[in-house]
């Protein structure tokens, strides 16, 4: 058995599908904003080009993909950030960003070694977390909080920690919080990375998903020893295709796909075009951005209202919002369970989060509306 990853707690989304479970089967109307997986249907362009893409024969797919679906990304990325990729040598296939970031410190992190850490925020995406911990590596949590505005900083990092790291994880648009990095603080983390020598990477999946300013990208700011990852799941409605892209540093990029033929991770041809149709197409992304647009306005408006403090953010689909006083993460997930909403507490993403939890606008704007009805004001939850 494997002593280190014994301790990991359930994985968060695993135990709100438990518990949605259970209500649905005492007959209860749930309002799931719990596991951000949205409802919108999966653009028509994606499901048609994946259709006609099915072979009569099956064979298998290559790890790299084919040379179209990276030329697709590649020019998307051109569009969206001014940064131009090689397809050839700067853009690698995965089966959605959750495995690419799982497998990278299995190839990246030799334990034996004495750079041999993983530095990452926390709260964060916990798989950055997960598996580096399958991978042997030592762990270095970033904690973010209110009070430093959930932005990483390189000084919030001992040196001593950076000498040793191999990985550097960033995770903005931030989940849970939908916080944004400043272009000041990308650049921070660049100029760290040449002193230091760690890879840096960055988590992008939320980049599209915005409602102020664009989000940036890593690789607008670094290129050598930089990896962003990005995928189809939330800019496009396709968690369910398992469609993501690695880019960045050439010769980074060359050691992993080298490595992950053993993984079984290469994406089937019928995905990669239905993947192609969808980093080809901005219509579908900016539509999904309204509906999430609307749902946020009436969230927002509706929480406050009640007298509920919301985090001040733009990116992604999720609100943070603080607890009443004396009620923890906890409880209040559980009080509103009750009610028949589900939302995440803030310690299911680390320590230090109990005055928070989250909700992700995965219900329809009518659904948004129907579950604020449920939900009591402010002073009638809090404890003295």
């Amino acid at each position: 058995m494997n002593e280190r990853i014994l301790g990991l707690k359930p994985y968060p989304m695993v135990e709100l599908a438990r518990r949605k479970k259970a209500l649905q089967d005492q007959g209860v109307e749930v309002f799931d904003f719990g596991t951000g997986d949205p409802k919108e249907p999966t653009p028509s362009l994606v499901r048609e080009a994946l259709c006609a893409a099915v072979p009569i024969v099956s064979q298998y797919p290559s790890v790299q993909g084919e040379l179209r679906l990276r030329q697709a990304f590649c020019a998307w990325f051109r569009r969206r950030f001014g940064v131009d990729l090689d397809p050839e040598t700067q853009a690698l296939p995965s089966r959605g960003s959750k495995e690419a970031i799982f497998h990278l410190p299995l190839v990246l992190v030799d334990p034996s070694r004495d750079r041999n850490t993983v530095v990452y925020p926390q709260p964060g995406y916990p798989v950055m977390e997960i598996g580096s911990l399958y991978a042997g590596a030592q762990t270095h949590p970033v904690l973010l909080n209110a009070s430093n505005d959930y932005l990483m900083r390189p000084e919030m990092v001992p040196e001593e920690v950076l000498a040793r790291a191999a990985i550097v994880w960033l995770n903005y648009p931030h989940n849970p919080t939908g916080r944004d990095l400043p272009e000041e603080l990308f650049r921070a983390w660049v100029e760290a990375r040449e002193r230091h020598g760690f890879v840096l990477c960055s988590d992008e999946c939320y980049t599209e998903i915005y409602f102020g300013e664009k989000p940036r990208s890593l690789l607008e700011f670094g290129m050598e020893a930089c990896l962003a990852f990005h995928s189809l799941s939330k800019r496009s409605g396709m968690t369910g295709y398992r469609s993501g892209m690695v880019c960045g540093d050439p010769e980074l990029l060359a050691f992993y796909r080298r490595f992950r033929a053993g993984m079984g991770q290469a994406m089937p041809v019928f995905e990669q075009e239905a993947s192609r149709a969808a980093w080809g197409d901005e219509v579908h992304v900016e539509e999904r951005r309204e509906i999430f647009g609307q749902k946020r306005e009436v969230m927002l408006k509706g929480l406050r209202e009640r007298g509920f403090e919301v985090l001040q953010t733009s990116s992604t689909f999720y609100l943070w919002v603080r607890c009443p006083r004396g009620v923890s993460d906890r409880e209040m997930a559980a009080r509103l369970l009750d009610l028949g909403i589900i939302v995440s507490p803030g310690s299911f993403f680390g320590p230090g989060n109990e005055e928070w939890f989250r909700f992700a606008l995965v219900p329809s704007v009518e659904d948004c509306a129907r579950a604020l009805e449920r939900i009591p004001p402010q002073e009638q939850w809090k404890k003295e």
